[in-house]
């Protein structure tokens, strides 16, 4: 799916950015942290840095040409990709364009009397103060607000264009947060751990002894209480609580060192250091850090030793598991971005989209023996995952009605066949998609399927690798569940939850027998499927499961 690349605001007093030459054309692949051009502000030269991976399909500023911020300057999408509707609507406005643009103009309207009430009564004058307050970029086009994972400079620390302040986590991935300016960091507005909206104040970079204050108050004038983070006052307010929560958990747990590289349930460690750990199949929650505030670097995967690691974590695990009797705790977690994105998709479609349920029973004997056979001379093993998603893709093509979306004033009924796989990593659920499904043989969905999720385990899905589904599929039988319903991942029509295989008793030609039973139950939009296609699906899915030959065809 094409993704619209816009003007990001690059320092708190940009308004618009002119393209000093592009470093990419038109038809050259894109990764993520590719520099895709050079951009002057009022400040400096920058660059535009790419969190999308694609094709560069469309530029829409030339060279030495300005641009607003938030305005259209690239598409980036799928090779082929035709993207003429989404230029027509940019050239003509756009919805979301004029969207924006009315939403500026309200704001100006709104802004005008309290402008002129703060003119009446006070004017702050900052002209002499040497530093730069810095606000929370929009790193995707779809980010609204960004969590900040770590912090990676502390108060007081000097800061160079180029280095990098914090981790950011967006809804769609952690990224580095990069400094534009030189000199002390004065101030830090936003904890490790919190949520600040794009544009938010998180922090001040500028020369040691400047006012900050008064540069806080004023930038909090112009923008509004609203949109001001918290005061000092505050702050300070804050403290004592989370002293006075803070301090029975450390005297019953392990020494300082051991926690010091993570901070509230979130490693702290670089990105190669991450990246270092991922490779090697190393935990690197049980890494100890040495860098800067317990941060774990490259040097600490390296001499990294699980044996002693193991060893010495044995004994804190002991002391820690279990509460005092007769004593109550709990423990409160920040709400991390991926988990607001699973629960506010989740919930709209729960409460938007009318579920209704079918469950069906396939015996799975003759899945179970073809699978042994296959596995015995294919190089790549077949699951019983693998044979669910080409069956239920097989169906799909013969039932197209499943394969469809509701939007709205129209049901659009895909030709192409794209398979969400739900799942489960450490903060929620990730739906990488199989793509042509239907197309492919069970070995090559096998095999992307290992890949596509070894990579969402590991954060390091790609937008293309998680979008476009038209039919999802969440399997828990892995987990010893035998039923269970699921949510409708939008914009899908239908989900189908796999429950697990279950030896039981089972009646054939009148005959009681042992067999192998898995049941399946399909979550359908009652705005777009009814029962009798749901049901004519599941029936063309048992079918062939149970004569898993006809898959292979």
């Amino acid at each position: 799916m094409a993704e619209i690349i816009r003007m990001p605001k690059m320092s708190d007093t940009m308004e618009e950015g002119v393209i000093a030459a592009w470093l990419k054309k038109v038809g050259d692949v894109v990764k993520p942290g590719d520099i895709l051009a050079e951009v002057e502000t009022d400040k400096a030269t920058m660059e535009l840095e790419s969190y999308e991976e694609g094709v560069l399909l469309y530029i829409g500023v030339e060279e030495k040409d300005a641009v607003p911020v938030n305005g259209v300057i690239a598409i980036i999408g799928e090779k082929g990709e035709n993207i003429d509707a989404l230029l027509k609507d940019i050239k003509s406005g756009g919805a979301a364009e004029a969207k924006s643009e009315n939403k500026k103009e309200a704001s100006k309207v709104e802004e005008q009397p309290t402008v002129k009430k703060q003119e009446a009564t006070e004017t702050i004058d900052v002209s002499g103060i040497n530093a730069t307050v810095i606000t929370m970029p929009k790193m995707s086009d779809t980010m609204t607000e960004g969590t900040i994972a770590t912090w990676l400079k502390k108060v007081g620390d000097q800061v160079k264009s180029g280095d990098i302040i914090a981790e950011v986590e967006t809804d769609k991935a952690t990224m580095e947060l990069e400094s534009y300016e030189d000199g002390t960091l004065l101030y830090i507005g936003i904890e490790a751990g919190d949520a600040v909206p794009v544009d938010g104040v998180i922090a001040i970079i500028g020369e040691k002894g400047a006012d900050y204050e008064k540069l806080l108050k004023a930038h909090k004038a112009n923008q509004g209480a609203a949109e001001a983070p918290a005061s000092e006052e505050q702050k300070e307010e804050k403290a004592p609580e989370v002293k006075k929560e803070e301090a029975p958990v450390a005297q019953s747990s392990a020494p300082a060192t051991s926690s010091s590289s993570s901070d509230g349930g979130r490693v702290k460690a670089s990105p190669l250091a991450k990246k270092m750990a991922s490779e090697k199949g190393v935990d690197i929650s049980l890494v100890k850090g040495t860098g800067e505030g317990g941060r774990i670097v490259k040097r600490d995967v390296e001499n990294f030793n699980p044996a002693v690691a193991q060893a010495a974590a044995a004994p804190t695990a002991m002391a820690t598991s279990a509460p005092a009797v007769g004593q109550e705790s709990f423990k409160e977690e920040k709400v991390s971005q991926m988990r607001k994105v699973i629960a506010k998709r989740l919930a709209e479609s729960k409460f938007t989209a009318p579920h209704f349920y079918l469950t069906m029973e396939i015996n799975m004997d003759k899945a179970i023996e073809a699978r042994k056979s296959m596995n015995e001379i294919s190089p790549v093993k077949i699951s019983f995952n693998d044979m669910v998603i080409k069956a239920a893709a097989a169906a799909l093509r013969q039932h197209p009605k499943v394969n469809s979306s509701w939007l709205g004033d129209k049901i659009r009924y895909n030709d192409h066949i794209h398979i969400g796989m739900a799942v489960a990593v450490e903060e929620g659920l990730l739906v990488p998609v199989i793509r042509f499904a239907d197309s492919k043989s069970l070995s090559q969905i096998s095999n992307e399927a290992k890949t596509l999720g070894g990579k969402a385990k590991n954060k390091k899905l790609q937008p293309k690798d998680w979008e476009g589904n038209t039919f999802t599929i969440s399997n828990l039988g892995m987990f010893g569940i035998d039923e269970f319903t699921a949510i409708i991942n939008p914009p899908d029509a239908c989900i189908l939850a796999v429950g697990g295989i279950k030896e039981t008793v089972i009646v054939k030609n009148g005959q009681m027998q042992v067999g192998n039973v898995m049941k399946v139950t399909l979550s359908c939009d009652h705005r777009v499927v009814d029962g009798a296609v749901g049901s004519a699906f599941l029936l063309t899915l048992k079918g062939l499961l149970e004569d898993p030959v006809r898959i292979l065809i």
